[in-house]
């Protein structure tokens, strides 16, 4: 694989880095259930001169839940998929990072986090992996369901935590 540049006013080069099938995980551990789910249909972009970045996640691609039954209520009741089909992150790296030399960088993340039609700014600390032509991104951060007003009926306090742990794990490659 290799880095792509294109060439705009001036020969400023631009790169971006892509995917379309990174996963994102999450975990519900509530003192009666332990519920998760991931997708794999994470759909990103990072435009390395610019620092920029852009995820999305459409919530009817989680799969796993504890049976049929959980994924419907998470979709219909909780995430009101149809009125909020995705949930998204869009912002700036913070630190330089030197997207042409190899290794592992910790950064920081800051944008908005969008989920339930809730948008809320967030600083989301990753690891970033240069690789001779990609970049993997790890990250693992919490979201706290109350923050994007999902709410929690009484009946199943105990089965769902307010504050869900988040996984995600990307891949991007040039942009063809």
């Amino acid at each position: 694989m290799m880095l792509i540049t294109c060439s705009i006013a001036g020969n400023r080069a631009i790169t971006i880095f892509i995917t379309s099938n990174g996963t994102i995980s999450f975990r519900s551990d509530a003192p009666f259930e332990l519920i998760r789910a991931s997708s794999k249909e994470l759909k990103g972009a990072v435009e390395t001169d610019k620092k920029t970045f852009s995820f999305k996640v459409r919530m009817r691609s989680f799969q796993g839940f504890n049976s049929p039954l959980q994924r419907e209520h998470f979709n219909e009741n909780y995430m009101e998929s149809e009125s909020y089909p995705e949930a998204t992150f869009n912002g700036k790296i913070i630190e330089d990072i030197d997207f042409n030399t190899p290794g592992k960088y910790i950064v920081r993340a800051k944008g908005i986090l969008s989920i339930h039609g809730i948008e809320q700014e967030r600083i989301i600390k990753s690891e970033v992996e240069i690789k001779q032509g990609s970049v993997l991104i790890k990250s693992n951060f919490t979201v706290l369901l109350s923050d994007h007003k999902i709410l929690i009926p009484k009946v199943v306090s105990e089965k769902l935590a307010n504050e869900i742990k988040v996984e995600v794990i990307a891949e991007l490659l040039p942009k063809q």
